[in-house]
């Protein structure tokens, strides 16, 4: 076994950017204390990295994302989206001659002649794009199936909440002009796309899809009715099905059926019920559905794919895998498939010595009521394995301040700020106790703004902020690691800091040497 020259600890926020402009209203990062946050920054080595945009494969300009962060954190490469896989092919065209989506577009048209377009319509491109679906609808009609159906999830998110009935009014604008495809069903994600395992509430949205269990238009639009659930405090995410065509658009026996989210882990729920995947799942669904994904939901689903994984090789956690070092991933359930899938570069299974520790997440409607979530018993079973002294390597992910971000609240936004920076004492004492250095990062911005600039109102979606990047050894405020000055380096001309560069130095730190694929750039300085 490879002797390493610092055992490394690794946390991830989720959601802890640094605003652009301090001391603005509803920045829960300011609003909280956070000593332990504080202290880190001002004693040892710190510095920002970009998590946004292209310098994490994304379009310029877009948000990041969980998932995206984990990818290039772990890969130690600008890992290209597929949201940037999918517009490039848009682009030039190539969308619209894919064989996958054309063989599923035969089916319907050969078939019964039904087809359904299921996914969240935004333009957050966190979990989808809009103008994926309009392509969609485009080759649809090109290649004449009769009837094609639109279930829209709405978002709420990754956008603002109250903004599906601007997005519906924009998608049935589109079909008008195109004399092409109908509007089926509204449903928030919060039903259709859960990932928590609360199958009842993707039983809400299926019932809903299937037997058209929900509120009727009754003769009002359907922007009329979204307005409404506004009035009563209902927001996007959380509607509930709206019919909005009747009988004649649910999903029926035989249908062909594409789900058009890339980003995986919120559809896999859902796909799994619709492909009847699970037999112990009590909820029914139509017989003979041909369905097709945009990306690959799981590996072991047996759904065609339009655009299948890259392949990526030597990411971190193989990496230390092939050198025999342990390593530890910990996460609670929000998180797990970040600390793990993602983080492994798109690979379910553990590496060879690699170990995974789960902790639930509480079962509460929003996580609001309980903004702490379970970061605190996160953090303790870190210290333990640290404690332990047998990982050279562990990761976790702090939660909090992503989820309670989403929800809206500020004061709860503030409670998970302060929770998760207690989380970073508990880890940190252990670090410093047992000789690990610690490395604290995040995946993308969100609660440190709360409130939007221009209108004042909730703001629910993640940032575009630059996230902390720091590196703690040594006792404390003497930033010294073993064989190692633990100083950072500024960004010199043409250079940005970003994520891909947490893997390269994570790997300096241990004292190994980083694998050609990893383009990323160690940022610790030697002297």
């Amino acid at each position: 076994m490879v002797q390493v020259k610092n055992k490394v600890c690794l946390i991830v926020h989720d959601g802890w950017g640094i605003a652009a402009t301090p001391g603005l209203k509803g920045n829960a990062i300011e609003a909280a204390p956070t000593p332990n946050m504080d202290t880190l920054t001002k004693n040892h080595s710190s510095r920002e990295l970009s998590a946004h945009g292209t310098a994490v494969g994304l379009s310029e300009g877009l948000m990041g994302n969980s998932e995206v962060g984990h990818l290039n954190i772990g890969a130690g490469r600008i890992v290209w989206q597929d949201i940037v896989r999918i517009d490039v092919s848009i682009k030039k065209k190539e969308f619209h001659q894919n064989p996958i989506i054309l063989r599923s577009f035969k089916r319907a048209k050969d078939g019964n002649g039904r087809l359904h377009l299921l996914g969240l319509i935004s333009d957050g491109g966190v979990h989808s794009h809009i103008n994926h679906l309009y392509a969609l609808l485009e080759t649809a009609k090109a290649e004449g199936v009769p009837e094609t159906y639109v279930h829209f999830f709405g978002d709420g998110r990754d956008t603002a909440p109250r903004s599906a009935a601007g997005y519906c009014q924009e998608l049935v604008g589109f079909m008008e002009k195109e004399g092409y495809g109908e509007l089926a069903t509204v449903v928030g994600r919060y039903y259709a796309m859960d990932r928590d395992k609360r199958w009842e509430r993707v039983g809400v949205a299926v019932d809903g899809l299937v037997r058209g269990v929900g509120e009727e238009l009754g003769g009002k639009g359907v922007g009329e009715v979204i307005k409404e659930n506004y009035e009563k405090d209902v927001t996007d995410e959380f509607l509930k099905p709206i019919i909005v065509n009747g009988d004649k658009g649910r999903i029926k026996d035989g249908d062909t059926l594409f789900l058009f989210n890339y980003r995986s882990d919120r559809m896999r729920e859902i796909s799994t019920i619709l492909g009847s995947l699970d037999p112990s799942l009590s909820i029914p669904v139509p017989k003979d559905l041909h369905i097709t994904t945009m990306s690959q939901y799981n590996p072991t689903f047996p759904f065609p794919t339009a655009f299948p994984p890259q392949s990526m090789s030597n990411v971190l956690a193989e990496t230390l895998s092939s050198q025999s070092i342990h390593q530890s991933h910990i996460a609670e359930t929000e998180k797990y498939a970040h600390v793990t899938f993602f983080f492994n570069g798109g690979i379910e299974r553990a590496f060879p010595n690699e170990h995974r520790y789960l902790i639930p997440s509480p079962k509460t409607p929003t996580y609001d009521h309980e903004p702490r979530m379970s970061v605190g018993q996160v953090a303790d079973k870190v210290a333990q394995i640290i404690h332990e002294g047998e990982s050279e390597f562990i990761m976790c992910n702090f939660a909090p301040p992503d989820m309670v971000g989403h929800t809206g609240v500020f004061d709860a936004a503030v409670e998970a700020v302060r929770g998760t920076d207690e989380a970073v004492g508990v880890v940190w004492e252990a670090c410093r106790e047992k000789g690990y250095v610690l490395v604290v990062t995040a995946d993308h911005g969100n609660v440190e703004q709360m409130r939007d600039l221009e209108t004042g109102e909730a703001y629910t979606a993640h940032t575009t902020n630059r996230v902390p990047f720091i590196v703690a050894g040594g006792g404390e405020g003497e930033g010294e690691g073993e064989g190692v000055k633990l100083r950072l380096r500024e960004d010199g001309e043409g250079e940005e800091g970003a994520l891909c560069d947490v893997a390269p130095t994570v790997l300096d730190l241990l004292g190994l040497v980083k694998p050609e694929e990893m383009t990323g750039r160690s940022l610790l300085v030697h002297e």
